[in-house]
């Protein structure tokens, strides 16, 4: 297990990094957010690329130095575009985020994402739904129950994943980020619990999926995967704490937000309130 003191200098390096060298992290993603993923991912410090087509996603992968797969809203032509994306980024072995959203909704969705199962992503991040019904759709085994998905939302505690993530990112080799109240992270050696954030992040459209995004940006600098999934929960808990403390309404609480993202610095990301314990 790594010591708190060391995960949170890999965090500050990671941060620093993306504010330095600005890493294209292309998308494709959930058409309902795709300007939100594209502002929170240039907000931290990347760069931003939208594409859908299976040659675009092709070229992305060996342009950027990581990129970002959501299957939230699919259209016919990402049977070809997500196979041809993810073999390409394992061939190149570079850094890749997944977001599962409503997995195991209808049989296009689910059929791609079990397809992705030997091409490993480096960090998969969902709600505890999501990452619960992953790891059985990939047959891993774990002690979490089967779980139901509704929509975008989750129905399950966060701690309900914890053995699914663990056991997602043991098979992976990478890290899993459960989305909730109180984030979990884990590299399958770790358990992180992150703090922070707002309940005005439940009330805006695309919080999860930009977090995605922005795993992708830290992806492209971080020294590990569990570096870079903490650097973007942990930016986003620090800016959704101080956006929801400044603002009363949802929509404020997003321009507020993007705000927070922008000015928070790399002592504030890897200094945010978190505890570890072994996987």
């Amino acid at each position: 297990m790594i010591e708190k003191e060391t995960l949170e200098a890999q965090v500050a390096r990671a941060a620093q990094k993306v504010r330095e060298t600005c890493p294209v992290a292309p998308s494709i993603t959930n058409t309902v957010t795709i300007n939100f993923v594209a502002n929170a991912q240039i907000a931290v410090g990347g760069s931003a690329a939208m594409v859908y087509l299976p040659d675009e996603g092709e070229k992305m992968a060996e342009l950027g130095g990581a990129m970002y797969l959501n299957v939230g809203t699919l259209l016919p032509i990402y049977t070809e575009t997500l196979p041809a994306t993810t073999r390409r980024l394992h061939e190149l072995n570079k850094p890749w985020v997944i977001d599962p959203v409503a997995v195991g909704v209808g049989a296009m969705r689910t059929q791609l994402l079990a397809d992705m199962k030997p091409h490993k992503p480096t960090i998969v991040r969902g709600n505890a739904s999501e990452v619960i019904t992953l790891a059985n759709l990939w047959g891993l085994e774990t002690a979490a129950p089967d779980a139901t998905v509704r929509g975008v939302d989750s129905t399950q505690e966060v701690d309900a994943a914890r053995a699914a993530a663990v056991a997602l990112a043991r098979y992976t080799g990478g890290a899993v980020a459960v989305s909730g109240a109180v984030d979990l992270v884990t590299d399958g050696e770790t358990v992180v619990r992150s703090y922070g954030g707002s309940p005005f992040m439940t009330q805006i459209t695309g919080s999860g999926c930009s977090l995605g995004g922005v795993c992708a940006v830290y992806a492209a600098c971080a020294e590990t995967p569990l570096a870079a999934a903490l650097a973007a929960v942990g930016v986003y808990n620090v800016a959704g704490e101080r956006a929801g403390a400044r603002v009363n309404a949802p929509a404020s609480f997003q321009v507020a937000f993007l705000d927070e993202l922008y000015l928070a610095t790399p002592e504030d990301i890897a200094h945010h309130t978190f505890e570890i314990e072994e996987a």
